[in-house]
């Protein structure tokens, strides 16, 4: 006879882990965590075990970025990682949060070339990443790419944003400059935000947008969540490079990051931190790490 003590784990439906494993992140637990005024931790990921680390530490989102190509091949930028090589390390990091709480969405980057022909294109690269085990696909771009991101959302697939500095067209940048410092810069900004909103877009990237300009953009946004980097705190979460912010990158270390290594007893440790100085606001410091 099964009592409370000897009886067997709840069934879950298909095979799906069972109800009492921590409650798994999802689309839907962006805009939760945004009526509560919780900020939302992202790390990139790129491997089973870091990932898994990660996922242990209580890291929200992992964000298999195409920031591999440096990182990971030592290249000098994200153009030239390819599809074949997203979906690799997607697979790895699903895998490695499989092994853990699981708790954490995995978010993959189209990379450069994957999206830009055509729409027919860009779903054929999503179902790509989703089948390696991304529960969102994140691509960049301003108001070009709004009709590709309504597609992909028409066709099930969670959809994130990137703006502000784009790492894939750097160069059309004229390299890693500060974003939106002017008024007509801003006011682009603006509208492609609302336009990726409008899409249905779920998530949004800001990368190095001065810290003013982000918050009022996360302020007019209704539903889709902003995430900084090098945009200050007025964000709805932040994200990091995995090796910046355990201070192992290979370049000079940028302004916005923060070594969470430092006073940590290891890796776990430090995302630990990095995830408490996220969600109680300690991290950014506008006044350091923010324009």
């Amino acid at each position: 006879m099964n009592t409370p003590e000897n009886s067997p784990p709840a069934a879950a439906p298909y095979g799906l882990r069972p109800a009492d494993t921590p409650k798994k992140v999802n689309v839907q637990t962006f805009a939760g965590m945004r009526a509560q005024g919780e900020k939302i931790a992202m790390l990139t990921a790129y491997d089973a075990t870091f990932a898994a680390v990660a996922d242990a530490a209580g890291v929200d989102t992992l964000l298999v970025g195409d920031s591999l190509g440096m990182v990971c091949q030592g290249g000098n930028g994200t153009v030239g990682v390819s599809l074949d090589d997203m979906a690799y390390h997607t697979r790895c990091v699903a895998e490695g949060v499989r092994r853990t709480q699981g708790r954490s969405l995995i978010v993959a980057d189209l990379p450069f070339g994957s999206y830009q022909v055509s729409k027919e294109q860009a779903i054929a690269s999503a179902v790509a990443l989703m089948g390696a085990g991304a529960q969102m696909v994140k691509l960049e771009g301003g108001g070009w790419v709004a009709e590709t991101a309504r597609f992909l959302v028409e066709r099930g697939v969670p959809v994130c944003g990137h703006l502000g500095l784009t790492p894939q067209t750097v160069s059309s940048l004229g390299g890693f400059r500060v974003q939106g410092r002017t008024d007509e810069a801003a006011a682009r900004l603006r509208e492609d935000s609302a336009a990726l909103e409008a899409a249905g877009a779920t998530m949004l990237v800001l990368e190095m947008v001065p810290a003013a300009l982000a918050a009022s953009i996360t302020a007019d946004l209704a539903a889709c969540a902003t995430i900084g980097i090098g945009a200050g705190r007025g964000t709805a979460g932040q994200v990091l490079v995995m090796h910046d912010m355990l201070g192992v990158n290979l370049g000079r270390m940028a302004k916005f990051v923060r070594n969470f290594m430092e006073g940590s007893d290891g890796v776990q440790s430090a995302m630990a931190s990095y995830v408490r100085a996220v969600k109680d606001g300690s991290f950014p410091d506008d006044a350091k790490h923010a324009w």
